[in-house]
């Protein structure tokens, strides 16, 4: 054996190696295959293949204007804010505080969630959540209600576009400060953690209808997607028309200006083809071949060519705006102190109460179904999940881990954070411990230091990158039951809803009311007909029921009801919160009195057998 082999191994009968649950620790649930190099680089792959996020967070997080005031004589729906060069300046100092604060807020969350939790999964604000937040909640540039025309919105000014009216009318049910924003935001972290530490959430998790949990997911592919098409957070590929709600953009950079796009200009923008080409078609590529970090790659093949001043696609125009970018990214290295988004928060909201509790609802009901049905589906993808509960190990810390996050980010200025998709790669690379999330969050950590590098990635790096990750998302639709017209529906709906309204919310109600309904009124005609009037599809439809197996109490409760005084801490000799008096990982079976195999990650037994058996897929 190699000096790695050996490490490995000395590694693996550590204390280290036990509390870990790494191959060769002898711990009753030692995870197989899992070593500590292993776990290091499947640690790297997820970072790189998320890194990407501290970029684009900043970058669509920053189109709130943050703390910013503009100045009053740019407020004119005729101007607007982003025409100001004094208020611009600001929110480039914004987006700089919020790549240090995005970069910061995933290392801890993520560093915690491997330390505590045991999982490789890595924390960072979500995609989706953040564009909910600054385009429905607070809205472009703090207006809530586009008080200006949008700047991918080409057409002239004395127009408002039919993409503009809808953004428009969905932003006023959210229009709220930024500050307020951060308030609602960390008030709903806390009670994340309420819900947490008593099983809600974890019950919500797994209540929620299998078709709405995946089309959720494919739903806010689709919303990135609509993001990085757009000027402002990406390639500028679509634009407002007065005739229909998008068509065609690409369009000039001097076109901005004038609000006029004629047919003639329309693909003409260089920056757009060099994120198709070098920020789209490149990383897709390089994905296709699995080359590791791609996505990264793509961005800063397409940041470095816009680097460099003087040219056609330069994120360094000479002018006031470009020169003040430029100054601060040629400091390369450099540690950039969050000064205008720490702690903002608006403690007081006693003036705003209603505008608070609209926004603390939205965002509650939105992230218990968007974050909490992430890390779910992470931990799934991670091999984590109990097929018999629903639930996996450690759960109760990895949704308090997350729920902390959200409001400590918030004291950072950062919208609610949540499991990574990304984390499939460390996953896909053989991680199976915390180890790998924490190698993740001590990258994070590192990246702090290189502000200026990131708060210098131009949004048409990230655009194509945000719809790679819609494409990534968007794959879990194979999996909704289209069979069934009551599970194909609700789904359909949430996937369109989310697009089409701008709004990751809506489209949650959508699926949610309308699988009620649907599903109700089938039920009722049936029992009144006494089981004669079914759907003819009906033995297909998903079940569902809401007494989940395992129940709803989390297991340190369980715990703590069986009469255990460290309630708190893991017990190997319990299943599911339940006493056992055999070990987990050999046990007999009582009826055949044949040696059971236990999976490292299951509480499920399955009897040992020369041949496969069928396993029965869980939805």
């Amino acid at each position: 054996m190699g000096w790695v082999s050996n490490t490995n191994l000395a590694i693996g009968r550590s204390a280290v190696g036990r509390y870990f649950h790494l191959a060769g620790s002898g711990h009753p649930k030692e995870r197989k295959d899992s070593f500590f190099f292993t776990e290091i680089r499947a640690g790297l792959a997820t970072f790189f293949a998320m890194a990407y996020i501290i970029a684009v967070n900043s970058q669509i997080t920053s189109l709130t204007g943050g703390t910013c005031v503009c100045p009053a004589e740019f407020k004119n729906p005729d101007i607007g804010c982003d025409k100001s060069p004094e208020y611009m300046s600001c929110v480039e100092d914004i987006k700089r505080d919020l790549v240090t604060a995005t970069a910061a807020i995933a290392a801890l969350a993520t560093f915690c969630m491997g330390l505590f939790a045991n999982i490789p999964l890595a924390v960072a604000p979500g995609m989706g959540t953040n564009a909910y937040f600054t385009f429905n909640v607070v809205g472009p540039y703090g207006s809530g209600k586009l008080k200006h025309p949008d700047r991918s919105i080409l057409i002239p000014n004395a127009y408002v576009s039919r993409l503009a009216t809808v953004i428009c009318i969905y932003s006023r049910l959210g229009a709220i400060s930024y500050e307020l924003a951060l308030m609602a935001v960390f008030v709903e972290g806390l009670v994340f953690v309420a819900l947490t530490l008593f099983g809600i959430r974890q019950w919500l998790a797994r209540v929620i209808p299998a078709s709405i949990k995946l089309a959720t997911g494919v739903g806010i592919g689709l919303y990135l997607t609509l993001i990085g098409l757009t000027y402002d957070a990406g390639i500028g590929l679509i634009t407002g028309s007065m005739a229909t709600p998008v068509t065609l953009g690409g369009c000039k950079e001097e076109d901005k200006q004038s609000g006029v796009c004629p047919g003639s200009h329309k693909m003409q923008n260089p920056t757009m083809w060099i994120g198709i080409f070098c920020g789209g078609f490149l990383t897709t590529l390089l994905m296709a071949y699995r080359v590791k970090g791609a996505i990264i790659a793509g961005i800063l093949l397409v940041s470095i060519i816009s680097w460099p001043r003087s040219t056609s696609v330069s994120y360094f125009p000479h002018d006031p705006l470009g020169d003040q970018r430029f100054d601060f990214f040629k400091k390369v290295v450099s540690f950039h102190s969050i000064q205008k988004t720490l702690a903002v928060p608006q403690w007081d909201v006693s003036q705003e109460g209603a505008q608070f509790g609209l926004a603390f609802i939205t965002f509650l009901y939105v992230d218990i179904l968007d974050c909490t049905g992430t890390l779910y589906s992470m931990a799934r993808f991670a091999g984590l999940i109990n097929p018999r509960t629903q639930d996996f190990e450690g759960s109760s810390v990895a949704y308090l881990v997350d729920a902390t996050s959200i409001s400590i980010g918030a004291l950072f200025g950062s919208p609610p954070s949540t499991a990574f998709i990304e984390s499939g790669a460390g996953i896909s690379e053989g991680g199976k411990t915390g180890i790998t999330a924490m190698t993740t969050g001590l990258c994070f950590f590192v990246s702090i230091f290189f502000a200026p590098i990131f708060a210098s990635i131009p949004p048409w790096a990230t655009g194509c990158t945000l719809i790679i990750v819609g494409c990534l998302m968007a794959q879990s639709a194979k999996d909704i039951n289209w069979s069934y017209i009551g599970d194909a529906v609700p789904a359909f709906l949430t996937i369109a809803i989310m697009p089409f309204t701008y709004s990751i919310a809506y489209g949650l109600i959508a699926g949610i009311v309308s699988y009620a309904i649907i599903n109700t009124i089938i039920w009722i005609i049936e029992k009144a007909s006494g089981g004669r009037i079914v759907p003819d599809s009906k033995s297909t439809k998903e079940p569902w029921s809401y007494k989940v197996p395992g129940g709803i109490l989390p297991p340190w409760l369980k715990r703590l009801k069986a009469g255990k005084k460290t309630f708190w801490k893991d017990d190997d000799t319990m299943e599911d919160g339940v006493p056992h008096t055999t070990g987990m990982a050999e046990r007999r079976s009582e009826s055949s009195g044949e040696p059971i195999d236990t999976k490292p990650m299951d509480a499920t037994p399955m009897p040992k057998t020369p041949t496969k058996q069928p396993i029965e897929k869980i939805t």
